[in-house]
């Protein structure tokens, strides 16, 4: 697994899938060339590389999710100014939340990748809200500076799509490609 994050890592305990953590160096890009989807394979694709290149076998498992508002990206905050201001401006109007997926099977020499999108409706949040979520929650380490799996959860109305993707790895369809490696979930 190409990733640090504890929600995706335990997204992959959860179904019992036996996974070792390697960190890619890449820097994510955050520049749309084309449309969003192709920027988080992208980043995907070469933090799967990225690690792939340090093991002779095996898969690698790598995400990548950024949070889209009109036609500004919104990744993790840099500050907790910034994610105040981020939580803000998400709690005003929808948001979609896109996920790349890459697996690389190195014994194969194949790359398999997919992506998805989720539409969010938050609440509208009070300066107070924000302030009591950020004591109880870093979100430094979240695109778009919330959890929607934990305390998160409360500021959400609705969701359009897939909760996992949210989350930071669409389940159904990362089951569908280890499928393709061999790997089955069930």
């Amino acid at each position: 697994m190409a990733s640090r994050s504890k929600a995706r890592q335990k997204l992959l305990k959860d179904i019992g899938i036996k996974f070792i953590v390697s960190l890619s160096d890449v820097r994510e890009k955050r520049v749309i060339k084309k449309d969003c989807q192709h920027l988080v394979i992208e980043n995907a694709v070469l933090k799967a590389r990225d690690v792939a290149k340090r093991f002779g076998s095996g898969i690698v498992v790598a995400a990548d999710t950024v949070v889209l508002v009109g036609k500004k990206i919104i990744g993790k905050p840099r500050s907790i100014k910034d994610a105040f201001r981020t939580l803000k401006l998400l709690s005003r109007k929808p948001q979609w939340v896109y996920t790349g997926i890459a697996v690389i099977d190195i014994d194969k020499g194949k790359e398999y990748t997919d992506f998805d999108r989720t539409k969010v409706y938050m609440y509208h949040l009070s300066d107070e809200e924000i302030k009591n979520y950020f004591r109880r929650v870093s979100p430094l380490d979240k695109a778009g500076s919330f959890d929607i799996q934990g305390f998160g959860s409360v500021f959400i109305d609705r969701i359009e799509g897939c909760f996992y993707n949210v989350v930071g790895l669409p389940m159904a369809k990362l089951s569908k490609i280890l499928k393709r490696t061999g790997i089955s979930v069930f």
